[in-house]
């Protein structure tokens, strides 16, 4: 039996976007052991996953973790985050290791001179490059989010409003060039014909508080009421779902969700936008994946990570979004009557 150790340290999107590594080689490989390595902050992103047979963590002691993975005697390391961390972690264990490509230099030449040089795929698709060594290939099953067996929600937490199908809008964002405006959400809100969850952190409350404040029937403000796996469950639900460039665009996509992706100072080009196991941003492209961004914009995209305010002062390319198409897309993707899309199902 041989061991593998897959490093991928942050963050929630990113983390999902490894998953088809992890399943095709346990699923592909069955003589080899899969272990990860992941920041604490993350374990409600792995933890449940039937692909992984151990599981490491990074609090704030990299060395510990690392005497801890030298037991191990690993034969390869998959680095899937390939930062000066991870570059401690493979010369301690000095073992093979295929690493992560991140293309800088064609990032840099997208956000600096608008020169496109990145390929059309998904950064999955980039990501299990690594493992065509070990004779894994994709099987373009998409992406994988497991929630425990009893996430804690109930039917209760939701208004009797939202029974019938909700709109789930991801209004949170690692950066604030990431996230769409409250005005914007606001016209947004009043345009979409059906029931609104407004899903974010403890952080994104007052703005959630603001938004709904427009119909409080109509729109529910969840952000900070509910865990990581509590808000990946309303996702999974969801009829509809409506985010900024975040991690649960991405468990959306893992459950198969129509998504509506809003991009501000970020890109799609980057190969960041939504999977579902095939699909690319020019070549195939995905029905229930609608892409919207500025790109009449000399300016978009100009970070691969965002930043806390737009460096132009501003931030057209969040503030000059159509919300009234945005609506239009969420009507075309809602489920006919009797339709049911996938992951939604009954809170018990």
């Amino acid at each position: 039996m041989q061991k593998v150790l897959i490093i991928r340290f942050s963050s929630i999107g990113d983390i999902v976007l490894t998953s088809p590594v992890v399943r095709c080689l346990k699923t592909q490989r069955p003589d080899v052991e899969v272990h990860y390595l992941t920041k604490l902050a993350f374990r409600p992103v792995v933890e449940n996953s039937p692909h992984i047979d151990q599981l490491f963590y990074l609090d704030d002691n990299l060395d510990s973790v690392i005497a801890e993975l030298k037991k191990e005697r690993y034969d390869y390391i998959i680095d899937l985050h390939h930062n000066l961390r991870t570059l401690r972690v493979k010369k301690a264990l000095k073992v093979k290791a295929y690493s992560f490509n991140k293309l800088n230099i064609q990032k840099w030449l997208l956000t600096n001179l608008k020169v496109n040089l990145m390929p059309d795929v998904s950064i999955v698709d980039r990501y299990m490059e690594t493992v065509k060594p070990l004779r894994v290939t994709n099987d373009t099953r998409g992406l994988d989010y497991q929630l425990p067996a009893d996430t804690g929600l109930r039917d209760s937490d939701i208004p009797m409003s939202h029974w019938g199908g909700y709109v789930a809008c991801v209004i949170g964002g690692s950066m604030n060039t990431k996230k769409l405006p409250v005005e914007q959400w606001k016209k947004f809100c009043a345009a979409v014909p059906f029931p609104v969850m407004l899903l974010g952190g403890p952080e994104d409350r007052e703005a959630g508080n603001e938004i709904a404040a427009l119909d409080p029937i109509k729109i529910y403000n969840s952000c900070g009421k509910f865990n990581l796996n509590e808000s990946a469950e309303l996702v999974k639900i969801a009829k509809v779902v409506v985010s900024n460039d975040t991690g649960l665009m991405h468990v959306a996509a893992a459950y198969k969700k129509p998504v509506v992706s809003l991009w501000g100072n970020t890109s799609p080009e980057m190969g960041m936008f939504p999977y579902y196991g095939y699909n690319n941003l020019k070549g195939n492209i995905s029905p229930d994946s609608v892409i919207v961004e500025n790109k009449e914009l000399r300016c978009h995209p100009c970070s691969k990570i965002g930043y806390d305010k737009c460096p132009k002062g501003h931030f057209k390319c969040m503030t000059q979004l159509d919300m009234q198409a945005v609506s239009d897309h969420v009507r075309k993707l809602w489920p006919a009557p009797g339709q049911v899309t996938n992951g939604a199902g009954t809170i018990q």
